[in-house]
């Protein structure tokens, strides 16, 4: 299987935990266990008073703030900019975060549940492990690391979660979902080229016109999905479970498919 690299700029970690090389995506080296990943310094109130004072248009950065552990449930952060931020073990059911920039952000073990992610930016950041179940993802740029995460019945329509390959000294920076759970969740018209979703649960998802070309799938189950018009050529389906597709016939490209032979077709 593909090694893989999600990481923030080399400047970024060097802040956060003194390193003086790269990690590797499982996180080799880095201490989230400091003060940087788990404490905050700022609360609700403050962060609620600071936007009740932008002026009209105004932003409040938060770039780079250590946010850990915050009840920010509900809140309308769509004025927020969070480059950088660690908010891990945060609470952020039904906020508002719809074209928020959270590139290189840290969230592990966050609840995102039923959040707005509309039009966001989430570039090389870390959300493993936590919890996005029925959050709005559409047109947003989505090329972070969502390992172990639970995404289930989430709108990814028309979003980017695609490689960019104009990052390479930074590793191949794309959406990673690996051993994610997907199910009931909706990739309509979205950009998958090349994203990681090895050993991630697709079951009941709606593909219709996805580009999944060159995407690592090996191990995902697919039960139950509807392809219709999703492009799979050179997507890896080794050992992926392919039972009950919908509209098999209308897919694009299935017989190009790498390893399909491998696939569980039934």
């Amino acid at each position: 299987m593909a090694k893989y690299v999600l990481f923030s700029a080399f400047s970024m970690l060097l802040l956060l935990c003194g390193a003086t090389r790269t990690l590797a995506q499982d996180m080799t080296g880095l201490d989230t266990t400091s003060d940087a990943f788990t404490k905050a310094e700022m609360t609700r109130s403050d962060i609620e008073t600071a936007i009740s004072k932008l002026p009209p248009g105004g932003t409040l950065d938060l770039s780079g703030k250590s946010l850990n552990g915050l009840d920010l449930s509900g809140l309308d952060l769509h004025r927020v900019k969070l480059q950088s931020a660690r908010i891990n073990n945060a609470n952020l059911r039904g906020a508002n975060l719809e074209g928020v920039v959270l590139d290189q952000a840290w969230a592990l073990k966050s609840d995102f549940g039923g959040a707005n992610l509309k039009n966001a930016s989430l570039f090389s950041s870390q959300f493993g492990g936590s919890n996005f179940d029925k959050a709005n993802f559409s047109h947003a740029h989505v090329a972070a690391d969502f390992t172990s995460a639970s995404i289930k019945n989430a709108n990814f329509d028309d979003a980017d979660l695609s490689a960019d390959e104009k990052n390479q000294s930074m590793g191949l920076m794309r959406g990673a979902f690996k051993s994610a759970k997907l199910d009931g969740s909706s990739f309509k018209g979205a950009n998958l080229a090349r994203v990681m979703m090895e050993f991630a649960s697709l079951r009941d998802t709606d593909l219709t016109n996805a580009n999944l070309r060159g995407g690592e799938f090996a191990a995902a189950d697919f039960t139950g999905a509807n392809v219709a018009g999703a492009n799979f050529k050179g997507a890896d389906l080794n050992a992926a479970r392919m039972g009950k597709l919908k509209n098999l016939s209308a897919a694009l490209n299935f017989d190009a498919a790498k390893n399909r032979d491998k696939a569980y077709l039934n």
